[in-house]
């Protein structure tokens, strides 16, 4: 977990304010990759990341090597993500669940850490990394059995100086060369992480789940997201249409922020934790 940062006066100003416009509401959270970053995930859409070049789901369907060199970094992103641990965020997220302030967390993110810091009702709505399904016969698996299979079959993988990755996870070409890509083990099929890759749309039932959360609620509460994907904005925008308080916590500008109630500039895990202990103490 991330040191806990003291706010400057205008975070605190605005930390204030958005205590006000949230207390007394039901609120639906939508959560970006800036909420994992103290967990030591990085955020590859915020000021300063490096630009990205992510593989396409067409580009994996369609070439083995491709998938060879996805598969390398797709699992040394896994393990990374698997070793991570909730945040100050995360926790406070889903303390304000359980209080009954928080009515569920809509996340971009893959990491399952809202999972695990104890929230119940999340909508994940570019899937998640806990998965791997058979786009032939639909099987899924678990990505930790997966995982077994992988090291088994590519031990050099599990020593970290053998394979380099790029800002994007992905890795250079090569990398992939000696791998052996895992298989269905019911019919042999091409196996795919359960996540939207680029180029993919969100499953039109998940949105709908998420829009669900939104219009069960009577404030939204969106952390740690540039907005850059129109997911997020599009929820905005159903929040926006219900006269709803909209309350942006980002370090750094974001696509939403003239259409916010208040927006408060700093990181998310401090924020989050603020907010949960004002808000819970109103309830």
């Amino acid at each position: 977990m991330g040191t806990a940062v003291e706010l400057d006066a205008d975070a605190t100003a605005a930390l204030g304010r958005a205590i006000d416009a949230l207390a007394g509401h039901r609120v639906a959270v939508v959560t970006g990759a800036g909420v994992s970053t103290d967990s030591g995930i990085p955020d590859y859409r915020g000021k300063g990341a490096p630009v990205r070049t992510p593989m396409t789901a067409q580009q994996f369907l369609a070439d083995d090597a491709n998938r060879r060199r996805y598969w390398v970094g797709s699992h040394l992103g896994w393990r990374a993500f698997s070793a991570a641990a909730p945040n100050a965020g995360h926790l406070a997220l889903a303390e304000l669940e359980r209080a009954g302030v928080a009515s569920g967390i809509v996340t971009q993110n893959v990491d399952g850490l809202h999972v695990r810091a104890g929230s119940h009702r999340v909508v994940e709505l570019h899937g998640t990394m806990r998965r791997v399904h058979c786009i032939h016969c639909g099987q899924v698996f678990d990505r930790r059995d997966l995982a077994v299979r992988v090291e088994r079959d590519n031990p050099w993988i599990t020593v970290p100086e053998n394979v380099e990755l790029g800002p994007d996870g992905d890795v250079v070409p090569s990398a992939g060369e000696a791998f052996i890509v895992p298989e269905c083990s019911v019919c042999g099929g091409v196996l795919k992480p359960d996540v939207v890759f680029f180029g993919e749309y969100i499953p039109a039932e998940k949105f709908r789940e998420a829009e669900q959360l939104v219009h069960g609620s009577t404030a939204l509460l969106i952390a740690g997201s540039s907005l850059v994907v129109n997911s997020g904005i599009r929820l905005l925008e159903r929040a926006r249409r219900r006269k709803m308080p909209v309350v942006i916590v980002n370090r750094g500008a974001t696509r939403g922020d003239a259409r916010a109630t208040v927006k408060v500039d700093a990181g998310t895990s401090e924020v989050l934790a603020e907010l949960s202990r004002a808000l819970t103490a109103l309830r």
